[in-house]
């Protein structure tokens, strides 16, 4: 028998296979798929309206939705800005500008209008929509921003006394611009074209920009896919806001239209009618933080509803204490999940039902496609991806993780790129053990953000407001275990004028312009000084040990409503 000579042999050549995998890897590739292979698939089905949209009536109105921003000035690779509810319209445009190969840039709208302006003026979009129940806000932002967006949109909320910008062109508008338009040129961005832009607070609280490109979308939808696992015959409801890495991407929009299942937007969490939703649209999964399933549960204890349908329940933004997840299964279904992760890369660690409720109160193990590690804590210098802390579940050291799901980056902020991204590893910033199987527990933040009601707020932002009262001194801002919130943000305040009380703190943060409503403080602590060190810095740690003691004590005075 002969055989081929292996020196003669060529070697394999991926320029083929490279030439499809950069060009097709897409979001809107897959997407595109579904409007044929599932034409008649319901994807979205909008309870405020009652309107349903097969998969085929999806993909057209996309076509003309990107089409009316074409015809309006919008342009493959310009930014097209958000600031919009769970609706209709918000999945709309996550699709409209990557079918247009723009990139697109949900909005939080709890943002104060300084935040927002911030945000035009970095990011400086082509177009800016927004809702009108924020309208207010959105013309605060535009006055203070130095971008002016060339095209203005409003979405309008259903309310009657909500009304839209002089001047704003009406969602309805651009849609019916788009009618009628010759097809668009398919979009080349290709695998690496920035898709999404979200944000996420930086060291000084102000929102920076993540960048999201085809290859971490499809990867993302690709990772729910796997987890839940999701499938073409799911539908699901993801109770937090879509703006969030988490909302869009764990069970929202992303995974559900590139699988071919279908969508429930619901622009205002209310358990009773989650639960409602549940029992009559047959939902499969639904998706929230801790604060909602909690919710869910005196909701179903107060009148039960038949939740045979659900295939499970993902919850984020805080672990699962076993107590809570023992009355969830109880209560709501036996499967639930808890992921946790970031803005930058998605949830790198899951905790399936098989883990519970042993490992309640952990943040599971590694996603499928990400390495995650918990490195030790240096005083001078963050611990390279291989100086590891012990894998006994007691030695605190600082979670770090690789995913092909992170953007690697955040836009015009080299200085905090480099901080954060090293060697291929995002530098999460929390603080965690992890056990010899590598469940991973986390303890708390590296430096002093609070989480609350799923939210970031950096202790800087708000102590700069206060510290524009006359009244105050000096102040530092903590986070109060709360059950609900997960923390409530607290302020500890050294008081210049000993008048000052804490309405006259409350009026004055309610009305600043840079302080969202949910980083205003909730309790407060008068005191005659701070902690700090030799150096004059707060000391944030001592006074995050003491506050639930104070609350105990009764020193903490709560903002009355």
């Amino acid at each position: 028998m002969n055989h081929p000579d292996p020196a003669g042999t060529p070697g394999y050549d991926p320029t083929a296979y490279r030439a499809v995998f950069e060009s097709r890897f897409t979001y809107w590739a897959g997407f595109e798929r579904n409007t044929h292979r599932y034409a008649r698939s319901r994807a979205m089905h909008d309870p405020a309206s009652g309107r349903d949209w097969t998969y085929a009536e999806l993909g057209a109105e996309v076509e003309r939705l990107a089409a009316g921003l074409a015809a309006s000035g919008v342009r493959a690779g310009d930014l097209v800005a958000y600031q919009l509810f769970n609706t209709p319209e918000f999945a709309l445009l996550y699709l409209a500008t990557q079918r247009l190969g723009a990139i697109g840039s949900p909005i939080n709208f709890r943002l104060a209008p300084g935040e927002t302006a911030h945000v035009l003026s970095t990011g400086r979009p082509r177009a800016f929509v927004y809702d009108t129940a924020v309208a207010e806000n959105a013309a605060r932002a535009l006055s203070l921003a130095d971008h002016a967006p060339e095209l203005v949109v409003h979405v309008p909320s259903g309310s009657a006394g909500d009304a839209p910008l002089p001047g704003s062109v009406a969602f309805g508008d651009v849609l019916e611009r788009g009618q009628g338009a010759a097809p668009l040129p398919a979009p080349d961005g290709g695998v690496y074209a920035e898709t999404t832009r979200l944000y996420t607070s930086g060291t000084t609280g102000m929102p920076k920009g993540v960048p999201l490109n085809n290859a971490t979308e499809v990867l993302s939808a690709h990772d729910v896919i796997m987890h839940f696992p999701l499938s073409p015959e799911d539908r699901t409801l993801n109770m937090t806001p879509w703006f969030h890495r988490g909302g869009l991407y764990a069970g929202g929009p992303n995974p559900v239209f590139y699988i071919g299942g279908e969508t429930v937007p619901l622009r205002h969490f209310d358990a009773d009618t989650v639960l409602d939703l549940v029992q009559e649209r047959g939902i499969t999964f639904l998706i929230g933080a801790p604060t909602n399933l909690e919710r869910l549960a005196d909701a179903q204890e107060s009148a039960a509803r038949d939740l045979s349908s659900l295939r499970g329940i993902v919850t984020m933004g805080a672990p699962l204490d076993r107590a809570a997840c023992l009355r969830y299964q109880r209560v709501l279904t036996e499967r639930i999940f808890n992921g946790y992760g970031t803005t930058e890369a998605f949830w790198n660690t899951f905790l399936r039902p098989a883990d519970l409720p042993d490992h309640a109160g952990s943040a599971g193990r590694a996603s499928t496609d990400d390495d995650v590690a918990v490195v030790k804590v240096h005083e001078d210098r963050r611990a390279a991806p291989g100086d590891l802390a012990a894998k006994d579940g007691q030695e605190i050291g600082e979670v770090i993780v690789r995913s092909p799901k992170s953007g690697y980056g955040y836009t015009g902020r080299p200085d905090e790129e480099a901080a954060n991204f090293r060697d291929g590893w995002l530098y999460i910033g929390d603080l965690a053990t992890w056990d010899e199987d590598e469940y991973v527990t986390i303890v708390g933040r590296r430096d002093d953000m609070i989480l609350s009601g799923g939210e970031n707020v950096h202790p800087v932002q708000v102590e700069e407001v206060l510290g524009e009262h006359p009244g105050v001194a000096d102040s530092a801002v903590v986070g109060l275990p709360d059950p609900e919130w997960g923390q409530l943000v607290t302020a500890y305040v050294v008081r210049k004028d000993p008048a000052l009380t804490v309405a006259d703190c409350e009026k004055h943060c309610r009305a600043h312009p840079m302080l969202a409503a949910y980083k205003r403080p909730r309790a407060y602590r008068f005191v005659d000084a701070l902690p700090t060190t030799a150096t004059g810095k707060k000391i944030h740690y001592q006074l995050r040990e003491q506050v639930a003691a104070d609350a105990a004590a009764g020193l903490i005075e709560r903002v009355t409503r």
